[in-house]
């Protein structure tokens, strides 16, 4: 009754920004992400007749109380999905930067929803391994694909609607990610207070609605003709869309530092240089260029050669889930 998975980390290039439901983690609207094939999550999940409640590790270390309630919750929505009573030991090794912007509560509730279901021996498809991994981090559901992928919003209440679907294989498109990590501060607003407060107080927040599924469509079709040009304004706009809404808040907020802009300007020199490289922000300080893999060694040291930068750590498109045994 054990399985280990793991499952890679994922960026929005059409964002996902505010929730219809906070408790099933349903979305206002439809995104598109990345899977990165550097950083991941494996985990490990073993049931057990003789435990008294859930026992989670993370990275070798016995989980703050915090973090072991935020797990325990999810397995019991795994628990109530497959008719289980039984706790279970957790190991979870997240190979994901602190601090990097990149959200390993994505890599990290994919992976353990796809192990303990495994563990209990149900065979899913990746539509109900998606709604499951959605419940526990909202864009975990997109992680369960590798390429790109899309999170359809859906509409019904109960969220069984709501998941991922693959657009684009891993394999299909070669470009590079490339992750710029700042000199920042810790940011003072989460990123889902961050949603709550642009959701009810915004008055750009309208017209993030009436567009986003415009910037979806859009770079869908980028990516189904290979489009690098279309799909860079359109990731790169989004993004800037959607930290308008935090700027127009009440009280207003930005996750920008110093250091962004200068990466933001480092890749408008880019451009001007001729070279396409494009730029999005989540809800953070850190800055990912997208490019196309021939410009790769070029945009990383332009970007390296930032005095603010502190590193720039290179990705390209990842695999969804996959079951261990891992190699040591």
């Amino acid at each position: 009754m054990e399985a280990t998975a793991r499952a890679h980390t994922n960026i929005a290039l059409i964002k996902y920004w505010g929730k219809r439901d906070e408790k099933l983690f349903l979305p206002m609207n439809s995104s598109l992400s990345i899977t990165l094939d550097r950083f991941y999550t494996t985990t490990k999940v073993a049931f057990d007749s003789a435990l008294k409640a859930d026992v989670f590790f993370l990275n070798g270390k016995p989980a703050v109380d915090a973090e072991t309630t935020k797990i325990s919750r999810f397995m019991d929505k795994i628990r109530a999905f497959a008719g289980e009573k039984r706790y279970a030991y957790i190991e979870s090794q997240n190979e994901v930067p602190i601090a990097a912007g990149l959200a390993s509560s994505a890599s990290g509730m994919a992976a353990l929803a796809a192990a303990a279901v495994k563990a209990l021996g149900i065979e899913v498809d990746g539509r109900t391994l998606s709604i499951l991994a959605r419940q526990g981090s909202g864009s975990a559901c997109r992680s369960i694909y590798g390429g790109f992928v899309e999170w359809q919003k859906g509409e019904k209440a109960d969220g069984s609607d709501s998941h991922a679907v693959p657009l684009l294989s891993e394999d299909d498109w070669d470009l590079s990610i490339l992750s710029c990590l700042v000199e920042s501060k810790q940011k003072k607003i989460s990123s889902r207070e961050g949603m709550k407060r642009t959701v009810s107080t915004s008055p750009f927040y309208k017209a993030w609605l009436e567009t986003v599924e415009t910037d979806l469509a859009a770079a869908k079709s980028a990516i189904a003709a290979r489009d690098f040009t279309m799909l860079g304004r359109v990731l790169e706009a989004n993004a800037l869309k959607m930290h308008a809404t935090t700027i127009s808040a009440d009280p207003p907020f930005l996750y920008w530092q110093s250091a962004t802009l200068d990466v933001m300007q480092g890749v408008a020199l880019l451009r001007e240089r001729g070279i396409e490289a494009y730029f999005t922000i989540d809800a953070g300080p850190n800055v990912k260029v997208l490019c196309e893999r021939k410009d790769e060694e070029t945009v990383y040291n332009a970007l390296s050669a930032i005095p603010s930068v502190r590193e720039v750590l290179v990705c390209h498109p990842g695999p969804g889930i996959q079951y261990g045994p891992f190699p040591t």
